[in-house]
């Protein structure tokens, strides 16, 4: 064959066409509905309080204790879960936790005593949850994603929000018409309807489909599977504690989960019943908090790509705080101006932390940094757990929530202050 008739037939053959949208996105949108889905048991807890109190007679404070576990092992559960990944791979850990939360919120409805509630929704789902936690949105970024990281934070952080969006009304038009019972059973179904998706379409690392991480400049080879999940997240944790940075981060965060699960998602539906609203009508308004949340975790990562993040939780933790210290102020037996302000506000600020909080641990921390952020987001959770019954108990006490509000907005400034003295690791490039 002829030089001119080789270039020819070369010219001829086909070149391979790179796909127009990276797969990365792709595996983001499976985590994306697959959040959503884990979020609708988040939905439950602060519709249940009332409820499980009428029938069983259990005292909030009990009921509170059952919550104050499920948050506990939701944080405590993510780091473990973050280097389960690296061991088994994203796939198999989260359809068995979405699995998990699937018995665990099922199981409710025989449930006779204190200790099963104690049981399946402390333990079971406190577990699975663990598993779903913000450590899953932190892995699949870190390795699909080189360019955009702050932006993808901020979308899968999101998810929750949208599930909350989602399933919350249509949980409480449950509870409120049907009982308790068959919204547990809903709870359920929708975990156990996102695990085909996970299975089938969801990928561990770029490598296993020949690509490179969206925005890598080169080919990154898949690592092995690391033996010792629980040892190395120990070890992680370790190491991590000598340092100023993650004490900060914690404690910042601690108090996110406080102001947030804690209080607004667990008590602020019973509050606004005493206060005279009803129940569908306070659950809407926490829904609507997810509306706004979505819009407010998305900028929030648009701006952790191009401001200081020290600063933006700074900004976040002070606004929060002044917006809680005006709540028992707000709430009435209808739905107000000042209260639907109150909503849009909370609800744009509700988890704008993580992104910033994500992006300070991958700056500390580089290729530990999903299992830190795993431990950081296990002080968010202890946190919200501590919130969570001590509102309880701050109701059955006083007869109102109100000392809970005061002390939250307090704390939130107390965040603030803590944001702004987080030091900047070696190397990293200033922002405004």
């Amino acid at each position: 064959m002829t030089q001119t008739s080789e270039a020819a037939a070369v010219a001829r053959k086909p070149v391979p066409r790179r796909p127009r949208v990276h797969r990365a996105w792709f595996v983001a949108a499976v985590a994306f509905v697959t959040i959503i889905g884990a979020a609708a048991f988040r939905s439950l807890p602060g519709l249940l309080i009332d409820p499980l109190h009428q029938e069983f007679g259990w005292s909030r404070g009990t009921i509170g204790a059952a919550v104050s576990v499920n948050l506990t092992l939701y944080g405590l559960t993510a780091p473990f879960a973050a280097a389960l990944m690296d061991r088994f791979g994203i796939r198999r850990v989260v359809a068995g936790a979405l699995t998990v939360i699937a018995i665990g919120s099922g199981a409710t409805v025989w449930m006779t005593a204190a200790w099963q509630l104690l049981l399946c929704w402390g333990l079971l789902v406190g577990l699975g949850s663990g598993s779903m936690a913000l450590a899953f949105a932190a892995t699949v970024t870190n390795r699909w994603f080189t360019a955009r990281r702050g932006l993808v934070t901020g979308i899968l952080t999101a998810a929750s929000a949208s599930g909350q969006l989602i399933f919350l009304p249509v949980l409480s038009w449950i509870v409120q018409t049907h009982d308790w019972r068959p919204a547990a059973v809903t709870v359920a179904l929708a975990a156990l309807a996102v695990v085909p998706f996970v299975w089938l379409l969801m990928r561990d690392h770029p490598a296993d489909v020949g690509l490179k991480p969206y925005g890598g400049a080169e080919f990154v080879p898949k690592p092995e599977p690391v033996p010792g999940a629980a040892r190395r997240a120990v070890g992680v944790l370790l190491s991590a504690v000598r340092t100023g940075p993650f004490w900060l981060l914690a404690g910042t965060f601690a108090i996110c989960g406080a102001s947030t699960n804690g209080l607004i998602q667990t008590h602020f539906v019973p509050a606004a019943h005493d206060h005279g609203m009803p129940i569908t009508t306070a659950a809407s308004l926490l829904a609507v908090i997810g509306v706004f949340d979505v819009i407010g975790t998305v900028a929030s990562g648009w701006f952790t790509d191009r401001f200081d993040a020290r600063r933006l939780l700074a900004v976040y933790y002070a606004l929060r705080g002044v917006s809680l210290l005006f709540l028992p102020l707000l709430l009435a037996p209808g739905v107000n101006p000042p209260m639907i302000f109150f909503i849009v506000f909370y609800g744009l600020d509700w988890v704008a932390t993580v992104p910033p909080t994500m992006a300070l641990c991958r700056e500390q921390y580089g290729e530990d940094s999903a299992i830190v952020f795993g431990w950081v987001l296990a002080s968010h959770q202890v946190g919200a757990a501590t919130v969570a019954f001590l509102g309880g108990v701050a109701r059955d006490v006083f007869g109102s929530y109100d000392v809970m509000w005061y002390a939250s907005g307090a704390l939130c400034a107390v965040a603030a202050l803590m944001a702004l003295v987080i030091r900047r690791a070696a190397g990293t490039p200033s922002r405004a």
